[in-house]
């Protein structure tokens, strides 16, 4: 397939009908950005043939990759390396990554050994130790990391950020100081995010004047611009410590930073003041946020209605609420779903079943959160039928992201000894029933408690024993003696 070179002009208009009439991107995703859909219009696309400029290629997978459709991703990179797409070194480094995600990290190990020599450099090395990172396979990075180093590869502060970002996923925080060393040895450019987790490292260990000798090299550091990320990380590390007052001095160092006013700057400054209990900041840097983004994003209310309901303003959330309603062209359920946990926390119920249907009206279906909250809350005041209820529409839900939802084992355990005391075996069953809905195989500890619940009611169930055995579940000694009663026809 002939594809276009870089250097030509970013434009799809008023090109041959030997081409793609669209941009790639906007066929793609012309059906809504959902896995099957985008699957369907990749499809569609390559069935057709038509011809696409190789800048587009690379566009679509970057949006691709930012939306974690990665199956589609490498179909459309394969399909293009097939068709005669030349791939640079980079593009190469991005398909690893792409082989990693879709089909596992021997599938990417494989792609890399089976590489020239040629292209095997820092960036396809890099992308298999970010693999192994992201994998948490420490052993595995540090050894590429080691193999790196003796080839003489280019390193700059990638890699050795991905490292030290595994050893604070792992709780491994010692190991990250020794790699700060290796990097001012080896002369490697500590940038932004290098210095941001080497102070989480610090805070991990409650070294906090550690933190501040860091923030203090940062500003001796003539190569390194902090920015206002550093601030943000500096004041979530004082307010972690209870140091409310060095945290509110970041935070005003934060805003002298922000002068681009970027909206996460200012999403994280609401944020932290809220941490710190300062209601008036909390409404001050919203009114700079209002100011600076007349049309305000429903992420932006959902986190200062998140902030307000934690503060207890119940009434300065309803009424950014109601600002938010009024003027908002998506009504995000999520937003509904901060407001609807409150007024369930505070004991008013009908406020928030009124809220799940208002939202409702207006196009927003309850999703597996709403149904959460109001699981949460039939179970604290001991409605087990309806915590059922709630269950059952979470589980039919699912998660937005096509993922099920699955109750946690203390809810189950909780909702089974309810009907087990009740001696309610069709309750137990219609429980049961829900949870193969949800995961593949149940804990022993239900079907022991069903079992109970038949021998509490008196109840039998002649395939009681076919049913755990198809199931494969090993009951305890007390269950199988109870299983004699409970499988007499």
């Amino acid at each position: 397939m002939a594809l276009q070179h870089l250097s030509r002009s970013k434009s799809v208009t008023k090109r041959s009908k030997k081409y793609l009439e669209e941009a790639l991107y906007v066929r793609l995703f012309k059906d809504g950005s959902s896995e099957l859909s985008v699957r369907q219009q990749l499809n569609q696309f390559l069935k057709t043939r038509k011809r696409v400029f190789k800048w587009e290629v690379g566009d679509t997978l970057k949006k691709l990759r930012q939306r974690k459709l990665y199956y589609p991703a490498l179909k459309l990179s394969e399909t293009m390396a097939e068709r005669g797409m030349n791939k640079t070194v980079s593009d190469r480094a991005i398909h690893l990554d792409l082989i990693a995600k879709a089909r596992g990290i021997p599938a990417a190990e494989n792609y890399f050994k089976d590489l020239p020599e040629s292209s095997k450099n820092h960036l396809c090395y890099g992308a298999l130790l970010n693999c192994y990172c992201k994998e948490l396979m420490t052993e595995e990075a540090e050894a590429l990391l080691e193999k790196m180093k003796e080839l003489n590869l280019p390193l700059s502060s990638m890699p050795y950020n991905s490292l030290m970002t595994l050893y604070t996923k792992t709780g491994q925080h010692h190991k990250i100081p020794t790699i700060i060393q290796d990097m001012k040895a080896s002369n490697v450019v500590l940038d932004s995010y290098t210095y941001n987790v080497w102070m989480r490292a610090l805070a991990a260990v409650n070294d906090i004047s550690g933190v501040e000798r860091v923030v203090n090299e940062i500003k001796k550091d003539g190569q390194v611009v902090s920015d206002w990320t550093t601030y943000s990380n500096l004041a979530s590390i004082y307010v972690d410590a209870g140091l409310f007052k060095k945290a509110e001095s970041a935070l005003k160092e934060l805003e002298k930073k922000n002068a681009q006013k970027n909206l996460s700057a200012f999403q994280f400054l609401i944020t932290l003041y809220g941490r710190t209990g300062n209601l008036l900041e909390v409404y001050r840097i919203w009114r700079s946020l209002r100011l600076a983004f007349p049309k305000t994003a429903n992420i932006s209310y959902l986190n200062m209605i998140q902030v307000l309901v934690n503060l207890k303003d119940i009434p300065g959330a309803e009424k950014c609420f109601r600002e938010w309603e009024s003027s908002c062209s998506t009504y995000d359920i999520r937003v509904a779903n901060v407001l609807i946990g409150a007024y369930a926390k505070e004991n008013f119920l009908e406020k928030a079943k009124e809220l799940k249907e208002r939202a409702r009206r207006r196009g927003a279906e309850p999703n597996a959160k709403t149904w959460e909250i109001f699981l949460d809350y039939y179970l604290k005041n001991g409605d087990f039928k309806l915590a059922v209820d709630s269950v059952a529409n979470a589980i039919s839900t699912g998660r937005g992201d096509g993922r099920k939802w699955i109750p946690p084992p203390e809810t189950v355990n909780t909702l089974m000894q309810y009907f087990e005391k009740e001696k309610d075996v069709d309750g137990a069953e219609g429980l049961v029933e829900n949870l193969k809905k949800a995961v593949d195989t149940l804990e022993v500890e239900v079907f022991e408690s069903l079992i109970r619940t038949y021998a509490a009611a008196g109840r039998t169930s002649p395939a009681m024993r076919h049913r755990l055995k198809m199931e494969d579940v090993e009951v305890s000694e007390a269950s199988k003696k109870l299983l004699e009663a409970i499988c007499m026809d």
